[in-house]
């Protein structure tokens, strides 16, 4: 593969319906667009999606753009022609920084399956044909929750419904959802808000009889994982603990997860994303597709992502006009009935809208390969 030109937009937008955790309040969203062109004018698109303020990972909007323009792009261009599964090894110079690493390999792998004539999830052995989607509840209100749940049980049917917690509202929301809900495929995320001191606290949440309960200890933890799994009856998902294939490896070694949940953002990309989930394939771990409050390019990554066998839970999968007023992707990404048709067009299968894209830039920059 050569590249022509890279191009980074800042974009951002407004969102639909408030994303609110006991850590961060969410109404508007920022995100890089990576543009890759080839000498042919073929054009690849990723999507970075750090948050504003480092409330969920170190990287942050501004980091990674520094990380971009300053080492992943140069790099790049530096090595000439590559092959996209030389990326780890092409990038083992930066450590971390993955959300950075994650939008660029999106951008290289959309090139890649336009290149090819294939759709992306094709080439990392895909044979569905639809994806099931999951919805994300976000509110300290057990009634909005209920009403949220009601609404998107009557458009969409989405085949499971995350609920945020933390220790302060966990139980009111959980009760009253369950006294509206009884038998509604439902998990909750904690966002690292509990301790082991919590113990006691938290097995009183096996009574809910969730699908999983999702990061409840540290974000970078594994071994008090552990611990609490073997008191709870509950299966505990690790998010924020993976990113990484080691990290993946010692958690199950250690047994501090029943299930894993895969953030190709969180990562750094398709090849890590991809050998995670080979990996817990291997070893019988349930896995499902994560999601950042992404807009349509990086959901378009995740879908074709979501679309490999071992995903067999549904992911964080929304409908385009959740979110957005406006997607930057067309056609709009659709939940019917609770799944999402996977498209079979080459790369990751959507186009992107041009006018759209244009509209919500802030700031776009071109990069090219220096002539010595």
């Amino acid at each position: 593969m050569k590249l022509h030109s890279i191009t980074i937009r800042a974009i951002s937008s407004a969102l639909n319906t408030p994303f609110m955790t006991h850590l961060q309040h969410v109404t508007r969203r920022e995100a890089l667009i990576i543009e890759i062109t080839d000498p042919d004018g073929r054009i690849g698109y990723g999507e970075a999606d750090p948050f504003s303020s480092p409330w969920y990972s170190e990287e942050t909007i501004q980091t990674c753009r520094h990380i971009l323009k300053d080492f992943l792009i140069p790099v790049l261009f530096d090595h000439g022609s590559f092959d996209p599964e030389e990326l780890d090894q092409i990038w083992r110079g930066v450590r971390g920084n993955r959300m950075a690493k994650s939008g660029l390999s999106q951008a290289i792998w959309d090139l890649y399956g336009k290149q090819q004539g294939v759709y992306l999830g094709k080439l990392f052995g895909s044979t569905k044909s639809e994806v099931e989607a999951g919805a994300v509840i976000a509110s300290n209100d057990p009634n909005h929750a209920v009403e949220q749940i009601e609404a998107l049980e009557q458009a969409d049917h989405y085949k499971r419904y995350k609920l945020k917690i933390s220790r302060r509202n966990d139980l009111k929301l959980l009760t009253q959802i369950r006294k509206q809900f009884p038998r509604l495929p439902l998990m909750a995320d904690a966002n690292s808000d509990y301790s082991l001191e919590d113990t006691d606290h938290l097995r009183r949440l096996d009574q809910f009889h969730l699908m999983m309960l999702e990061q409840p200890l540290a974000y970078n933890d594994l071994t008090d994982h552990a611990i609490i799994q073997k008191v709870m009856k509950t299966p505990i998902c690790l998010d924020e603990s993976i990113e990484c294939y080691q990290d993946a490896a010692s958690a199950i070694q250690l047994k501090s997860g029943q299930i894993f949940t895969i953030k190709m953002a969180r990562v750094g990309g398709w090849s890590q994303a991809v050998r995670i989930h080979n990996l817990c394939v291997a070893h019988s771990i349930p896995v499902w597709c994560g999601g950042m409050i992404e807009f349509g390019i990086a959901k378009a990554h995740n879908i074709a992502l979501a679309s490999l066998d071992g995903f067999s839970l549904p992911g964080d999968l929304f409908a385009s006009d959740h979110y957005w007023r406006r997607d930057i992707i067309t056609p709009d990404i659709a939940v019917n009935h609770g799944v999402i048709h996977i498209p079979n067009r080459p790369g990751i299968g959507f186009s992107v809208d041009r006018s759209a894209l244009d509209d919500l830039t802030d700031h776009r920059e071109i990069y090219r390969k220096k002539v010595k």
